[in-house]
């Protein structure tokens, strides 16, 4: 039927021109179900194919290492694998700026606010190990303050990144001086690095 065509041909776009079609195949069928079946499709061929990708390079690890991908313990480790790192790496969907809006308030307090003790986990960018710390972050109001439990969620949207312990250090400042403005911020982060520790 129509619906089908409308899926063989959204396919073969998808597969020549990638997702810049999108808005070309809207405005020549001027249907507006039609686009959105269409980047509906887009968002689950993507992600299938992401994944799909994800496990099969797990595969390959575990071959060249010498092991039996096909092995009972290891046939479900690649997609065990894929959903591990996408929790580990959800900070790259996460805004950290989106998170500190929204609970910013208007304040004449001017003493230091201080956070201690956030524990984070985090994935060292050059090895993939983990890296395990604390961060400690205050920052002196100037007319702003934040909900003290955006700061921990602000920490875990760069911690769950690849990272290194200064750049993230320094996003976590960064981050809080374009938001909330204030007359001075400091970030301390003690953390263990995995890759120094197993190798």
């Amino acid at each position: 039927g129509l619906s089908s065509k409308i899926d063989n041909i959204s396919k073969k776009i998808f597969m020549l021109y990638n997702i810049d079609i999108v808005l070309t195949f809207y405005l020549l069928k001027r249907k507006k179900w039609l686009f959105l079946k269409f980047v509906l499709y887009v968002k689950m061929e993507t992600k299938v194919n992401a994944k799909e990708k994800f496990e099969n390079a797990v595969k390959t690890i575990i071959e060249i290492i010498g092991e039996d991908p096909k092995r009972e313990g290891l046939i479900k480790t690649p997609e065990r694998v894929f959903k591990a790192f996408e929790f580990m790496t959800k900070g790259y969907k996460a805004d950290p700026k989106k998170v500190l809006n929204e609970a910013l308030f208007e304040s004449s307090n001017n003493e230091m606010v201080l956070v201690r003790d956030i524990e984070f986990y985090s994935l060292c960018e050059h090895h993939l190990l983990p890296i395990i710390g604390r961060a400690h972050v205050a920052y002196i109001p100037n007319g702003k303050v934040v909900g003290l439990s955006k700061i921990p969620r602000l920490v875990e949207v760069y911690a769950r990144r690849l990272q290194i312990q200064e750049q993230m250090t320094e996003q976590i400042a960064d981050a809080i001086i374009d938001v909330i403005n204030p007359k001075g911020v400091g970030v301390v982060i003690q953390a263990r690095h995995m890759c120094m520790e197993m190798r």
